[in-house]
């Protein structure tokens, strides 16, 4: 039973090996099928999808070939028009061109025709000129033959001549030449004195205009200055501590300021006395500040006097801002500024040299507007033109020489230096600009009051130019007038006639130029007059 069953068992096992041995060869098969005509399929589908791949390329390319064919009939018909339109450029600028030739050969034919004419013309004047010197040839042989007549005929004319006057042509010519120059002195004299009349009677007049209205619009007041300053005190015991024990604090003070104090009788007044208007004004300051503090010795003086002339240099640096301002020039060096500003401790003949320089630069300009010149160099010229009298006590030479190197030192023009050299008329001025400085010069020195003078110069002035006209000869008498601005010459009529009184005057004025030092012009005017007195019997 048991090897019943386990052949059983056996042969079932067999059989299902079999039967998964059937199926594996039955999926192999079914699968070896499926495969095949899945290859079928794939080969059928490319095939397909090939077809209509070369289905599209051929529609493709029958477009490209009629896109090309319409492309290519374009590009003709393009071509055409612009083939065309080139033929017609071609055409146009051929007939300009045709045209152009035309007129130019016709300006040619033209220009030819002119120069035929001209080559005419001038083979004419040619002919003419030909025929004019021929003529002329003949006309100077015959002007010859009549030349050499009229001399032989000259000759014996001067030979009758000399007979009859009994002088030779040489004795002759010389006289008739004297008597020529004579008369022609006379007649230049006069004509001369006539125009020079009327010159100045023009120029008076426009003169007096402009410098009326410049002293017009510049009024300003004078005070004549002077070499003292009086410094008022609460009480006369102040003297005693202003003059210390055993008079050190007075001595102090005028080592310190080098101005002299006066102490006198006057009551409650001090005199500084001193020709530098500086340290007088440095004394005058610091001696008012002493008396209203109380403190007065030495130590305290010497502290007192430093301070004020600090503060001093700091007010002239001030006025001499003020002064730019004034006048309205700017651009000063600043060591020009200071010296300007000193100026204000400056006198001239009594006048202050700061106010002075300021009307000279106001009057200088205005007189400059009104002829239309350069009026800020007018200005800078009036406002410089005395600067020199700023340093004249610490260097030599004359105020007008320290202020031309002053100007040259601190790079002004040459125009100012000239202007700053000819306010006295030491250089001749080389610009009108100078010329005016020279008159606002003189119109503010003349004012009344501006400046003073001592009497022994004053007449010792006026001697000598009444000396200087009396030693010409011909001259009667002569007066100085008018605070000898002015000279007035009384000539003997027998001995000078009219026509030498415009040399006199001239020769006078020269003199007076070369041997006098005087502010401003003098005037010179020569009388010549002639009385006939008969009586009747």
């Amino acid at each position: 039973m048991l090897h019943a069953v386990s052949s059983l068992f056996l042969a079932g096992t067999v059989s299902v090996g079999v039967f998964i041995g059937v199926l594996v060869g039955a999926i192999v098969a079914v699968g070896a099928a499926c495969f095949f005509v899945g290859i079928l399929l794939y080969k059928k589908s490319t095939e397909k999808k090939v077809g209509e791949v070369n289905q599209r390329i051929k529609v493709m390319l029958e477009e490209a070939e009629n896109e090309a064919k319409a492309f290519k009939k374009e590009a003709i018909l393009e071509a055409k028009e612009q083939d065309l339109k080139l033929r017609n450029e071609f055409e146009r600028e051929t007939k300009e061109k045709k045209l152009e030739l035309q007129k130019a050969e016709q300006r040619l034919l033209q220009k030819e025709d002119n120069l035929d004419k001209k080559e005419d013309a001038l083979q004419r004047k040619t002919d003419s000129l030909e025929q004019q010197k021929k003529n002329l040839a003949a006309q100077e042989g015959e002007i010859k033959k009549m030349q050499e007549k009229v001399n032989h005929q000259h000759d014996l004319m001067v030979q009758e001549l000399e007979k009859v006057a009994q002088l030779t042509r040489e004795e002759a010519k010389k006289q008739l030449t004297e008597n020529i120059l004579d008369e022609t002195r006379h007649d230049v004299a006069l004509q001369v004195r006539t125009i020079e009349q009327e010159a100045k009677d023009e120029a008076d007049m426009n003169a007096k205009k402009i410098i009326s209205l410049a002293i017009q619009r510049c009024a300003s007041d004078h005070a004549s200055e002077i070499t003292v300053s009086v410094v008022p005190l609460p009480n006369d015991d102040m003297k005693a501590r202003i003059i210390g024990r055993e008079g050190r604090n007075i001595r102090a003070l005028e080592n310190a300021t080098g101005i002299e104090l006066i102490i006198d009788d006057t009551p409650e007044v001090v005199i500084l006395s001193g020709f530098d208007p500086v340290r007088r004004e440095v004394a005058r300051i610091a001696l008012e500040r002493l008396i209203s503090d109380g403190r007065i010795h030495p130590a305290r003086i010497e502290e007192t006097v430093e301070k004020v002339k600090k503060e001093l240099d700091q007010q002239i640096k001030e006025n001499g801002e003020a002064a730019m301002f004034e006048v309205g020039i700017f651009g000063l060096h600043p060591e020009i500024i200071k010296l300007l500003g000193r100026l204000k401790y400056r006198t001239s003949y009594g006048q202050n040299v700061y106010k002075h320089s300021i009307e000279v630069a106001q009057l200088a300009g205005m007189m400059a507007a009104e002829l239309g010149l350069d009026v800020n160099l007018a200005k800078r010229a009036g406002l410089l033109h005395d600067i020199g009298k700023a340093v004249d006590h610490e260097q030599e030479g004359t105020h007008i020489q320290i202020g031309a190197d002053i100007a040259k030192k601190y790079k002004e023009s040459n125009n100012v230096i000239n202007a700053i050299m000819a306010h006295h008329g030491d250089v001749e001025p080389k610009t009108v600009e100078a010329v005016l400085v020279q008159a606002a010069d003189a119109i503010s020195g003349a004012r009344p009051g501006a400046r003073r003078e001592t009497s022994t110069n004053y007449v010792k002035r006026l001697e000598q130019l009444e000396s200087i006209a009396s030693s010409f000869k011909g001259v009667d008498k002569s007066y100085a007038i008018q605070a000898g601005r002015e000279v007035r010459v009384i000539v003997k009529p027998e001995q000078i006639d009219d026509a030498q009184t415009l040399f006199l005057a001239k020769d006078i004025a020269k003199k007076i130029e070369q041997e006098l030092e005087y502010p401003g012009q003098i005037k010179v005017n020569v009388i010549r007059e002639f009385r006939s007195v008969e009586y009747a019997k």
